[in-house]
């Protein structure tokens, strides 16, 4: 992106645009003849607007995804300023709005449940409004992909921008992660080897800047993946929330997005399968959050992109693991960023990339490495690809087999190599709750061995696939020194949590599939190497489990909830609703006045 953005864009003032470029959809509102073009405009104008922003400017909007309840996104409003003085360099007419913010940190019972609302209300202002192209400010987790998403169905030129990492934490000499020592600090106080007033002070130590996890959880990997997709300019993943260089780049952005509307850059020739099959190998060779499949199988349905589970297997097995970051390994987005960001990563992956695919820059996504200017500074962060951090195939696996017939996944960079292969007797739970009921149990009927079975946690079955599966382990067990265990779950696991879990199971408990027929004792074998997941029990004795079962009540009987569980879609195929699936466009709405 150059930072003279107004090559190809008319004066303010005027109604010209480069030869070639289409109308603007704006026109239809405030260009307008007689009465409705007078009632656009005028009220408009309350606002302070001067004369000339009718003029036939593009009109740019700044879809802020910013709140106070969504602590990852809290900041977002002031990123939006930097982007308006962009858009006004430009010759735009910027508008700023608020969409859903969904902060996983806060929102009960998961932000996830409300992606796809997020998804809708954008697209449909993105339709409704007199826009011509949009920047898209996100942060946590699931407001990537949401807006991602709804930038797909309209196919209006847009661009991300995400709101950037947190600091790296910092507790008594030692970098921690968010998301990631909670789950070890949890366990260090059950063991009787932390206090709670120790653990209470860490928590101001771990979120001391504006920004979301600095881990490679799920927003930092949604973030890399918008810039592996191209919809997010190089190092737009990695800057922290906090640096000026972040505010430098959304100016940038406001500028490009101009001239992206101006020469009809859209998202559907930018997030090709090209664009996907980048990302997918971007995210193995991060480390990326097994969350990446679910969000990518999303954004590839709104385009009509042919993109299946088995995908992620296949194009990722070849990819090593190159980065050296927490929950994985040891460091954090703050030393990812300073030791090269993504370029550095993609110029180290080289022709395992398409390396042509075009950008919302305008330029191919190995453009910084082409220019030079793509090096790592740091190779105990990220190491070259003959001496990676973990051997390719160790990446996020897809696993078949009677108790997952339409596929589960598991982090095995996450897991623990010993219980890759292992098979042992199930310990079953229908929620969440009844496991925490007796996590403490000392008599708990359960050893090293045991697979925990958690069920009804699926995108209908909690409702919303919240990130429950990586239970802790049972008190009884972590007493005699086992760190880890086997857990099978329909639901989720945070990108910033570890441990040998089977995520996804597809079909899911809730809606008859295979995890709702185990008891207790069933045996349960997993086999990474072999893509396997089996439950050793006959067909004929499932086949009588299941005349017996029946489906569990709906959570609500009116809104949002009512219809998400009667409409979504199975983790396998990306969770959105089925009737959401493939593009609507950008047409103008019919006039109301």
């Amino acid at each position: 992106m150059t930072d003279d953005a107004q090559s190809t864009t008319p004066p303010a003032g005027t109604d010209e645009r480069p030869e070639g470029t289409r109308e603007l959809r704006s026109r239809h509102w405030f260009g307008a003849d007689g009465r409705s073009g007078m009632l656009y405009r005028s009220w408009m104008r309350n606002q302070g607007f001067a004369d000339d922003v009718f003029d036939g400017r593009p009109v740019v909007g700044i879809a802020v995804s910013g709140s106070e309840l969504a602590p990852c996104n809290a900041h977002l409003g002031r990123l939006a300023e930097s982007v308006k003085r962009g858009v006004w360099e430009a010759g735009g007419f910027p508008l700023e709005f608020p969409v859903m913010a969904l902060g996983e940190t806060v929102l009960r019972p998961t932000a996830m449940l409300y992606r796809n609302l997020l998804a809708m209300e954008a697209e449909e202002l993105f339709r409704a409004n007199p826009l011509d192209g949009v920047v898209l400010l996100s942060g946590c987790d699931k407001t990537t992909p949401g807006l991602l998403m709804a930038a797909a169905s309209t196919d209006l030129p847009s661009l991300m921008l995400t709101g950037g990492p947190m600091l790296n934490g910092k507790f008594r000499g030692q970098d921690i992660g968010s998301g990631t020592h909670v789950w070890k600090f949890e366990a260090e106080v059950r063991a009787g080897r932390m206090t709670e007033a120790d653990c209470s002070f860490a928590e101001s130590c771990m979120s001391r800047s504006n920004g979301h996890c600095m881990t490679m959880g799920t927003a930092s990997t949604m973030a890399c993946m918008a810039e592996a997709l191209g919809m997010q300019p190089a190092y737009g993943a990695t800057w922290p929330a906090v640096d000026a260089r972040r505010y430098a780049m959304a100016q940038r952005s406001g500028r490009r997005i101009v001239e992206m509307v101006h020469q009809d850059v859209r998202p559907s020739s930018i997030m090709t399968r090209e664009a996907f099959e980048n990302a997918i190998r971007v995210n193995a060779a991060i480390g990326g959050s097994t969350n990446t499949v679910i969000h990518l199988q999303a954004i590839a349905g709104r385009l009509g992109v042919d993109l299946s589970l088995d995908d992620f297997d296949t194009l990722a097995r070849d990819v090593p693991t190159l980065l050296d970051l927490m929950p994985s390994g040891r460091f954090l987005m703050e030393d990812f960023c300073y030791a090269g960001g993504l370029p550095a990563v993609i110029a180290e992956l080289g022709d395992l990339l398409h390396r042509d695919a075009v950008t919302v820059t305008g330029e191919p996504l190995d453009a910084p490495a082409r220019a030079g200017a793509a090096e790592c500074y740091d190779r105990e962060v990220i190491r070259p690809l003959d001496e990676p951090f973990l051997p390719a195939g160790t990446g996020t696996a897809v696993l078949r087999g009677n108790l997952a017939p339409g596929g589960a996944v598991i982090k095995q960079s996450a897991a623990s190599e010993h219980l890759l292969v292992h098979r042992g007797r199930a310990k079953v739970f229908d929620s969440p709750e009844e496991y925490y009921a007796v996590a403490e149990d000392p008599d708990l009927d359960v050893d090293a061995d045991t697979v925990i079975v958690l069920r009804n946690c699926g995108p209908a079955g909690y409702p919303g696939m919240p990130e429950v599966s990586n239970v802790p382990l049972p008190s009884k067990l972590l007493d005699q020194g086992v760190t880890d265990m086997v857990r099978v779950c329909d639901g989720r696991m945070s990108g910033t949590a570890y441990g040998t879990v089977v995520l996804h199971t597809s079909p899911e408990a809730a809606v008859g599939g295979p995890l709702a027929l185990v008891r207790d004792g069933d045996v349960v074998a997993l086999n990474v190497p072999e893509r396997s997941l089996t439950l050793e029990v006959d067909d004929a004795e499932l086949e009588r489990r299941r005349a017996r079962w029946t489906a569990p009540a709906p959570h609500s009987d009116r809104g949002w909830v009512r219809l998400y569980q009667n409409t979504v879609l199975q983790a396998d195929q990306g969770a959105d609703l089925d009737f959401l699936v493939g593009s609507s466009g950008s047409e103008v709405p019919r006039e109301s006045h």
